[in-house]
């Protein structure tokens, strides 16, 4: 992976840890220990120190965001005289399998509807919009499940388009990761919130990412601010192994699991699998299509050890 600090100077303001907690200023922590603590990913030691200095500042600068949207939409429509219709502002998280995506957005969901200007947060992640294992499996699909020709791309910008243009109610499909699939005939229903944060590995592709020309619109196109959840790869692969050694007793070993036969693994044989797993697809996925979408993001958090940010980028 090129180092973070070779490549960004000219389009990002970097900020060390300390650099960026300062500008937290006045943000209150509404976050209890107990609140963390139900919001931790599989193997990630996040303490209220790491949201103090990294996701407060965040959430401040993305209430201003919002806030400064709210303000230019109001104008336009009363120029225009019209009631608006009432669109969410969409922040997209991208980044590895195993970085922590999930957590920064259950962070940040629970920190954003604590501001009074827009308490109603909604989260989902691009999972529900995999394509179904039977699909996956009639394409050949299954060894590049999470690479973007696994998703149902359309039913994804679809559902992303009808929640920018203010519908009442746009529903997602559900994944289970015990069943490795969708659920049937569930769906998560998304209803006019102030803010929709979505998460998924492919979520800054644009146009240019893809094989043949298009000129279909991408998820890309309708998200307000994006944010990268960045690490070596080195240590990716190692978090990724570290938590499928935790699913032996946690997902894995639950009877209807996909993946129940490696709950009974060795800490050797669990740990050569998961290797392979990462060398043949998630490696693979995370240098030709996730990595090349980094530098769309307006800001990137960088992580080092222990899953604690070293530093943060913010666009120009």
């Amino acid at each position: 992976m090129t180092p973070t600090n070779q490549i960004h100077n000219a389009l990002y303001l970097p900020f060390q840890r300390e650099q960026w907690a300062e500008l937290r200023e006045s943000v209150p922590l509404t976050l209890s220990e107990n609140d963390l603590a139900d919001l931790r990913g599989i193997n990630e030691k996040i303490s209220l120190s790491e949201v103090t200095d990294i996701y407060l500042p965040l959430s401040r600068l993305l209430n201003l965001n919002v806030g400064a949207k709210q303000q230019r939409g109001l104008a336009l429509n009363e120029f225009l005289g019209r009631v608006p219709p009432k669109r969410p502002y969409i922040i997209s998280i991208a980044g590895s399998v195993a970085v922590g995506k999930s957590t920064t957005a259950r962070i940040l969901q629970a920190l954003l509807s604590h501001w009074p200007e827009h308490p109603k947060v909604d989260l989902i992640t691009t999972d529900g919009f995999l394509h179904p294992l039977a699909e996956l499996k009639r394409r050949g699909l299954m060894q590049r499940k999470g690479f973007p020709e696994s998703y149902d791309m359309k039913g994804l910008v679809d559902f992303i388009s009808a929640i920018k243009a203010g519908e009442a109610a746009v529903s997602a499909p559900i994944y289970s990761h015990i069943t490795y699939d969708r659920v049937p005939d569930q769906y998560q229903w998304i209803r006019q919130p102030d803010i929709l944060i979505i998460e998924g590995l492919n979520v800054l592709q644009t146009g240019q990412d893809s094989a043949v020309d298009t000129k279909r619109p991408f998820v890309s196109d309708f998200v307000d601010f994006s944010i990268y959840v960045d690490a070596e790869e080195e240590l990716l692969k190692k978090w990724y192994i570290e938590r499928f050694l935790q699913f032996r007793t946690g997902a894995f070993s639950e009877e209807s699991s996909y993946f129940h036969h490696y709950s009974q693994l060795t800490d050797n044989e669990a740990t050569s699998i998961a290797s392979k797993i990462w060398d043949t697809i998630n490696g693979p996925n995370l240098t030709l299509n996730i990595q090349p979408t980094r530098e769309r993001a307006h800001l990137i958090l960088q992580k080092g050890q222990d899953h604690l940010m070293d530093q943060v980028l913010l666009r120009k």
